[in-house]
């Protein structure tokens, strides 16, 4: 193999390696090694169908042919999406940078400090501009937060609604579509209703228990909603806001006429339009609710020296803590995205984003003016950025159309022949000419010459913003570039990523992001692309995601995907919906109840839950398998009312089971379907696949199993993939007019055969979620090729049956499978070492931060352990410095059991040592600091320091303080 294929660069051991691990490991064979860990009857028979893989340099080429296929017209549409202008020193220095882009979520709180701030800057700005006390650290986009403020509402009814079971909640008919038809997918399972019509003539009946408005709403008019946030409050009903974020730095935001909840999207500040994603969206309510909202909150505490640091607060409403008692799935922030947008605010303030918001007001404002003087008429009023025209008798839409396109214009056609336009940030004097333009000519009419465009207002005195907001030192300091980078080059400074070192999380495969899959994310092309231009634009993405697509089934074994949710805990959703669907349509919707085994990914059964099932938990035995006995008696019990069984494989335990394909079959003896969670496939791919063992659905991990970035929390891709047999119940949108399953992807067209007559759900606002990070996926395919990918597989179960050689005579190994090999991933046992010296798993994690590394998963999915993946990119070397690492700290153990080191005071229960301890005049430690800074000769080469000491969790979740604000109050 040429050395500059991917594969090369992609897999850490080389031919060497493998043989000295193998031997550490005691087996003669990489292939006896993967014939003992997977069970024979799942091996695949025959490779993947997969084209040959390229090199980097070809497949940079390719993305530019691809790229070359888009066309980037000047688009108006708007409806949630609209172009803007990232500043080049944050894309330099963020958005292309690994040290923001490979990190892990944020619940190492002392190794995470920079992201936490910039976290903060988001969430501080968020509460600024939308004038509530309480956001929390981004959603996945607009139409999804929505749900969740509808989801978050009816949790929060009051006793008596309760009682009566109100359970209508009034939409106002001027919402995004795609916005309601997320709703509507999501309040199904949830037994809510809907109703939709005029916000005017909203009837607060005693069912109703809250409204959802727009603002500015879909038509781009402003409307006073002050009046019915009132009556809605009378009645004892909430009101969930959807605002545009920019338009707030010029209208009141909903906080200061009363909204309970606001939300919407952060991308027009920023970020890329990316087909439809990924972008950070927002979501902010009231203080009391803090223990409802969905999401992730950053929130200030201390740490043990008192020095005020940032945290992840309230951790414990995770849905993988709560399960089925979660009140959210979400999983998948949008840390990056949410991150740039922070950044852009820091970067503008509060003058530099009120003038680019008059700006593109004046704008408007010019255009409305010009369209009247050539016969054109504007039904809003009021508004920001957003017209709706209609067109003289004697100019036909199609005619409009066809000027427009000739032009390179897309504009937004409404449905009864109005048109619309939505102007944005980077809409230039030279634009406005050519859009006026398209007007004239569609009129026959001559128009004036373009003047620059001055100063202008139609929003009326009453909902002009009046507040100030930014006013944090924060956003007042870093204007200039020089600054800028400065500062983000401080906050980096701040986390480990993989640029640093291995982040070994069991579960959450923190792979490489290949620098060459992520280049063509940086392509105007690719992220100047509006999600509902005219497909003849979008060729080169088209032609991606049907070829991406055809990969993921072969890989996989199923005949349709769909790429539409954006998170797992989404794709898990997704699939369970298709289940649900599917079951209706066979006259089995009265299947309500889901079989999980305990050891299945976490967030399975609240994803459960938000689908409308019932959760029944299955046991597992001594060996970490699931206890065929009580799934079997739980199947048998639950026959008449079982929908599906959401497994993991393998499982989160890190065995492969042997008994899986008598799982499905049981299951399906019951007429029940099969959920395969698709979070380790990382250990699947090449060798077999869910589709041939026997399931019928799996969503995919893209930011696991095929190396999308996980910058700290999200990006997060879910697509799923299913069998011949619920092809026809993937996902729809609003945007295709015929509500055929344009998004879906299928090997055969038979399939779709009746597909129009099915309900069919929504389950995020873009059509193809979030395609903006499809190309690093694709990418890893098309270089990897199929036995690259069988590769990468085989040298994933190599390196954590390594890693469990090494440490196996130390730590322990919680579960193994049944000849005694672990998967991909392993479970360190620590229960007995707290048990021994009071030395706990989390002392263990924090340690670690010493010695420059990220912790394994803490006790999860067993409590008081570690569990530890090193993927397939780690080198050997990097493998042997982690078990010096570990063999290190297991001394370290061995000298507080023998007496040798303090219980009470020690290296393990005083990590991590941050640097303004270390060199602090004064050491009161009975060790000394070069024990604790410098533990081995490797730490000394590469030292990664501390910004904090251990963080106080208590006193973060005893006291949320969500904004920058908030340190004073400490």
């Amino acid at each position: 193999m040429e050395t500059n294929t991917l594969c090369n660069r992609h897999i850490g051991p080389d031919e060497s390696d493998v043989k000295k691990m193998l031997e550490k490991i005691g087996v003669h064979s990489l292939d006896e090694l993967i014939n003992q860990v997977i069970p024979a009857d799942i091996r695949l028979k025959e490779p993947i169908e997969l084209p040959e893989p390229l090199t980097e340099y070809a497949y940079g080429k390719h993305m530019a042919e691809l790229a070359a296929k888009n066309k980037l017209y000047a688009t108006y549409i708007g409806m949630g999406w609209y172009n803007t202008i990232t500043p080049a020193v944050i894309q330099r220095n963020v958005f292309e940078n690994p040290v923001w882009y490979t990190s892990y979520t944020p619940y190492q709180a002392e190794i995470s400090q920079g992201r936490l701030e910039a976290l903060m800057n988001f969430q501080t700005a968020v509460c600024d501009l939308t004038g509530m006390p309480l956001a929390n650290s981004s959603l996945l986009d607009e139409a999804t937060a929505a749900a969740e403020a509808v989801t978050m509402m009816h949790g929060l009814r009051p006793r008596d609604q309760q009682k009566n079971n109100a359970n209508v909640v009034l939409v106002d008919e001027k919402i995004f579509p795609q916005t309601l038809a997320v709703m509507q997918t999501r309040a199904l399972p949830q037994g809510i209703e809907l109703r939709v019509g005029q916000y005017t003539s909203f009837e607060f009946t005693p069912d109703v228990f809250a409204c959802v408005i727009q603002y500015p709403n879909a038509d781009g008019s402003v409307e006073d909603y002050r009046e019915l946030t009132a009556q809605a409050h009378a009645a004892n009903c909430k009101v969930a806001v959807a605002a545009d974020i920019l338009s707030l730095a010029l209208l009141t935001p909903p906080g200061e006429w009363d909204a309970d909840v606001v939300f919407g999207s952060t991308q027009r500040l920023g970020v890329p339009l990316f087909y439809g994603g990924p972008s950070a969206a927002y979501f902010a309510t009231r203080d009391e609710y803090k223990r409802n909202v969905p999401g992730r909150i950053i929130g200030w505490s201390k740490d043990k020296y008192g020095k005020p640091c940032f945290r992840m607060a309230l951790q414990t409403r995770e849905q993988h803590i709560k399960r089925e008692k979660a009140t959210s799935n979400i999983c998948t922030a949008q840390a990056l995205l949410a991150t740039m947008a922070g950044f852009y605010t820091v970067y503008h303030g509060e003058e530099g984003i009120k003038s680019i918001a008059r700006k593109i007001h004046a704008t408007t404002v010019f255009l409305d003016k010009a369209l009247q003087a050539l016969g054109y008429n504007q039904f809003n009023k009021a508004y920001f950025d957003t017209l709706r025209i209609a067109l003289p008798q004697e100019v036909s839409t199609q005619h409009l159309q066809s000027v427009a396109l000739s032009k390179e214009v897309n504009l937004r056609y409404f449905d009864n022949g109005d048109v619309g336009v939505s102007i944005d940030e980077t809409t230039d004097v030279c634009a406005l000419k050519t859009l006026i333009s398209v007007f004239a000519i569609a009129a026959n009419r001559t128009s004036e010459s373009i003047q620059p465009v001055s100063e202008a207002c139609v929003i009326p005195d009453t909902l002009q913003r009046k507040s100030s907001f930014l006013m944090h030192p924060v956003f007042r300091s870093y204007h200039t570039e020089t600054e800028m980078m400065r500062y983000i080059k401080r906050l980096d400074r701040k986390d480990i990523s993989l640029a640093h070192s291995m982040i070994s999380l069991g579960s959450c495969t923190m792979k490489l992001n290949a620098a060459s899959e992520m280049l063509p994310l940086s392509r105007p092309e690719f992220g100047g692309m509006h999600p509902l231009v005219p497909a003849d634009q979008a060729q080169g993405y088209l032609e991606m995601i049907q070829n991406l697509g055809q990969y993921l089934q072969r890989i996989t074994g199923f005949a349709g995907v769909s790429f539409q949710p954006n998170s797992g805990a989404a794709g898990e959703y997704t699939g369970l919906m298709v289940i649900r669907s599917f079951l209706t349509s066979i006259g089995q919707g009265h299947r309500d109840k889901v079989l999980i085994p305990a050891s299945a990914h976490g967030t399975n059964p609240a994803s459960a839950v938000q689908a409308g099932f019932n959760v029944v938990i299955c046991a597992c035995d001594e060996q970490g398998n699931v206890d065929m006995g009580d799934l079997r008696n739980k199947a048998e019990a639950n026959r008449n009312e079982l929908a599906a069984l959401m497994i993991t494989y393998p499982s989160t335990h890190g065995i492969f089971e042997t008994s899986i394909r008598e799982i499905c079959e049981l299951i399906h003896s019951c007429g029940a379907q099969v959920y395969m969670d698709g979070a380790n496939m990382n250990a699947q791919v090449g060798l077999t696949n869910p589709g041939f063992i026997g399931a019928d659905v799996c969503h995919l991990n893209l930011h696991k199993t095929f190396c999308i970035p996980h910058g700290g929390g999200g990006p997060g891709a879910g697509p799923i993939c299913v069998a011949a047999h619920l092809v026809p119940f993937l996902p729809s949108h609003p945007h295709f007019a015929d509500n055929s399953t344009a998004n879906v992807l299928h090997e055969a067209d038979d399939v779709h055969a009746g597909v129009n007559d099915l309900p069919l759900h929504t389950v995020a606002a873009s059509p193809y979620g979030s395609a903006g990070i499809l190309p690093v996926t694709y990418g890893y395919i098309r270089m990897m090729g199929a036995a690259g990918l069988t590769a990468a597989t085989r040298d994933a179960i190599l390196n954590a049956n390594y890693l469990a050689a090494c440490l196996r005579d130390t730590y322990g190994i919680v579960y193994r499978g049944a000849t005694g090999f672990v998967g991909h991933e392993m479970i360190l046992e620590c229960r007995n070492i707290h048990q021994e010296t009071g030395i706990t798993e989390n002392d263990m994690a924090k340690r670690l931060m010493d010695y420059g590394y990220h912790a394994p998963t803490l006790s999860f999915p067993v409590h008081g352990t570690l569990m530890i993946e090193p993927t397939e990119s780690e080198s050997l070397a990097e493998l042997d410095n982690f078990v010096e690492v570990m063999l290190s700290i297991w001394q370290e153990i061995e000298e507080v059991k023998n007496g040798t080191a303090s219980k009470e005071d020690n290296v393990l229960i005083n990590a991590p040592h941050p640097e303004y301890e270390a060199v602090a005049d004064n050491w009161e430690h009975s060790y000394v600091r070069q024990k604790a800074v410098y533990p081995t000769e490797s730490v000394r080469n590469n030292k990664f320091w501390i910004n904090v000491a251990r963080v106080d969790n208590t006193l973060g979740d005893r006291k949320l303080l969500p904004t920058l604000y908030g340190v004073s109050q400490l």
